[in-house]
């Protein structure tokens, strides 16, 4: 038998072999069906309209899903929260929001939103009817448009604000438990949607430049290190649509939104396999084009139910796994 100290030895060169590896490529990444998606599962459409949706949320307590809307309400644009009620039911939970895009349930229950055309990062308490209170947890109108938000388990809230016009002034942010303001990483083009891993320790970011996703070491005072390709998706770059929210499952494993559909990827960066979605029609009527889905989230009474916000479509997927809200251990 080999002694203990050999076994702990090889570990942590395993386990440093591991953190290394470099981002999988075309060849050896699986772009079938992923084993979290339950047998037989298949996509299925629980709201549409003719508007844009985003920033989907589950809340527990009211066991609701609360994702945005993008569109024309009574011919006027519009910018709302809905609430879906049942299938094909929705409730206007907000309205006029300026342009609230991401959410995020918080650790303490609230409802966090990026508010891009308001430059606020907004918190609000869930009441039946609507919000019963908002908080402006940060408002600086020199902001480009704040874009997607998440939590890591300690209290600390990250969000992106892309610069989607040059490319060149974007930035992420931490609000810290004690109410600091940092600007943590500007060395991404575009970056879009994040999240942190259920213990707390790396922040992933969908980069739109290279449409691609990064990784980062998150630091004690919630800064980050520096960050490396986590996944480029084995597609052509002429091909690739835009990386943008993401979400996680209680086991680790990062679901995220772009090209083809949303890609199941280890927390090392390996592909598990793609969860296709529906094409879409192209402007000319007579052809189609790859779907698009801009968002998803774990919800459902047992937290393995995957919902996908895919331009005008909300599709929910039966899982075989529950997703990390619903497991990790908040500070």
């Amino acid at each position: 038998m080999k002694s203990l100290a050999f076994r702990l030895a090889y570990a942590l060169l395993l386990l440093a072999a591991l953190g290394n590896r470099s981002p999988a490529l075309a060849d050896d990444v699986l772009t079938g069906k992923p084993a979290t998606v339950a047998e037989g599962a298949n996509l299925v459409s629980v709201y549409h309209d003719d508007r844009f949706f985003e920033g989907p949320a589950w809340d527990t307590k009211s066991a609701k899903l609360y994702f945005t809307a993008f569109g024309k309400v009574n011919g006027q644009d519009n910018q709302q929260i809905l609430r879906l009620d049942e299938p094909g039911k929705v409730t206007v939970w907000a309205d006029k929001t300026e342009g609230v895009n991401g959410m995020y349930l918080a650790n303490d229950g609230w409802l966090l939103g990026a508010q891009a055309y308001g430059h606020r990062l907004l918190s609000y308490l869930i009441g039946n009817s609507g919000p019963d209170d908002v908080k402006v947890l940060l408002y600086d109108p020199r902001m480009h448009q704040p874009n997607d938000v998440a939590q890591s388990p300690n209290g600390d809230i990250y969000f992106t604000d892309p610069d989607f016009t040059k490319k060149v002034t974007s930035a992420v942010y931490v609000i810290t438990v004690k109410g600091e303001v940092k600007k943590i990483i500007q060395d991404m083009q575009v970056p879009n949607g994040l999240k942190v891993s259920n213990d707390g320790r790396t922040l992933y970011v969908a980069d739109d430049g290279p449409m691609n996703w990064r990784m980062y070491s998150i630091q004690p005072d919630g800064t980050v290190g520096p960050g490396r390709v986590f996944f480029d998706p084995p597609v052509p770059m002429e091909k690739r649509a835009a990386p943008d929210g993401m979400s996680i499952d209680e086991l680790g494993r990062l679901y995220l939104s772009g090209s083809g559909g949303v890609w199941v990827v280890d927390r090392f960066g390996v592909s598990l396999g793609l969860i296709p979605v529906p094409d879409l029609p192209s402007t000319d009527g007579k052809t189609r084009r790859p779907g698009f889905c801009s968002n998803i989230t774990f919800g459902g009474p047992e937290g393995k139910t995957l919902y996908l916000t895919c331009q005008d479509h909300v599709y929910s997927l039966a899982m075989t796994v529950r997703g990390g809200q619903f497991v990790r251990k908040n500070k």
